[in-house]
This record gives structure tokens, C-alpha cells and sequence, in this order.
């Protein structure tokens, strides 16, 4: 431009940038952080390394692991009844003759008392496939019945509501060959008696 609106000299409006203040803060701020994390990363080792993790979840409430223990056995909700309280009638159900008496007498040197010795009813006459029955009222269930069948595993339980008194029967059927074992018989009998207490593990 021309004329008295000629500039002149070496002074002229500038466009400056603005200041990189914001960058500044940025870079401050992330410097703060990176040494926050150095420091708190610092202060783990030394614990791993001086045992102060241990000490701490000591002092938190023991959540460490320790070693299996074994809970107490709960009480039985009836006492089981010893052999010599226990009365047993043996049938006889299949056509072998002198096997009710035979296993009679077996039992009576276990401890058990005898009943009647004889021949079964015509409910079970020749109708056991397997190696007896053992029947009894309904409060046998858990308690004479499970006592008897120590002796003579694999026999199927049974009770009958309207059955008066406390005897059992044992009705051997087609598939018996003898009594358990008397060893076996009493280990099984201790078991049932003082059953092992199940393994517990402490939670870690």
C-alpha cells in the first residue's frame, strides 16, 4: 500500500502460537504417576523378599493353607444295640434241609440271641433268589437290622409298620452259601459302631 498508509520499518503484527502449558501439565502429571507406581512395585519386593506378605495374612486372619484335619463322628441319632440284645428268628426259605439250624447256631456263638428256627411263610417260601431277607418292625431299620447284616451282607432289608415286638427275622434265601467271615463280621460291626470321621480340609 502506498501513500501515508505505507508501512514501514521492520515492526508488523505477529501470529504467535500459543503456549505449550497444557503439554507441561501432562507431562508433569504422567511423570508423577510413573514414579507412584515405581515406588509402590519397589515396596512389593521388599515385602516378598523380607516375609512381610507372610506376617500380613498372618495378621489378617490366617488364610494360609494348613493340613487336613479330621472332623469329629457325629453321634448315631439311636445307639446301636448290641448282638446279645438283638433276638433273631432264621427261616429257612429254600429246599435245603437243616440250613435254618445250622445258621442258627452260628449266630448264637456271635452273641445273638435265637428265636424261632424253622421253616419261612409262604410269603417267602422258595421266593428269596438272593442270600436271605432280613425283616423286622419299623424302628429295626436303623438299628437291629443294620447289626444283622454285618453278617450277612448283600441280604435285602425289609420292615413291616404293623409288626409288634422287637425280633428280626432272618430269611435265608436261594443265593446263600454262608455267613460273612466271623473277622470280617466283627470289622464290619466295629465300623458301623465307631464309623471313621469323613476328612475335613482347611480352606485356603
Amino acid at each position: 500500500m502506498g501513500g501515508k498508509y505505507r508501512i514501514t520499518g521492520n515492526k508488523y503484527p505477529r501470529m504467535r502460537r500459543p503456549r505449550r502449558r497444557g503439554r507441561l501439565v501432562v507431562l508433569v502429571a504422567a511423570s508423577a504417576v510413573v514414579l507412584g507406581v515405581g515406588g509402590w512395585g519397589t515396596l512389593q519386593l521388599v515385602d516378598v523378599f523380607t516375609g512381610g506378605g507372610r506376617k500380613a495374612s498372618a495378621a489378617g486372619g490366617g488364610t494360609e493353607c494348613g493340613p487336613a484335619t479330621k472332623a469329629s463322628p457325629s453321634p448315631s441319632a439311636r445307639p446301636l444295640p448290641e448282638p446279645r440284645a438283638i433276638t433273631v428268628n432264621v427261616l429257612n426259605a429254600t429246599t435245603r434241609s437243616g440250613l435254618a439250624k445250622k445258621t442258627a447256631d452260628e449266630l448264637k456263638k456271635r452273641g445273638f440271641k435265637i428265636g424261632d428256627v424253622g421253616n419261612a411263610s409262604k410269603e417267602y417260601d422258595k421266593k428269596v433268589k438272593g442270600p436271605g431277607v432280613l425283616l423286622g418292625p419299623a424302628a429295626a431299620l436303623d438299628t437291629s437290622l443294620p447289626v444283622l447284616g454285618t453278617q450277612l451282607p448283600g441280604a435285602e432289608r425289609r420292615t413291616e409298620a404293623a409288626r409288634k415286638g422287637t425280633a428280626v427275622d432272618l430269611v435265608i434265601g436261594d443265593g446263600f452259601k454262608e455267613l460273612a467271615k466271623r473277622t470280617d463280621a466283627d470289622q464290619a460291626l466295629t465300623k458301623l459302631a465307631r464309623p471313621e470321621p469323613t476328612p475335613t480340609k482347611k480352606g485356603c
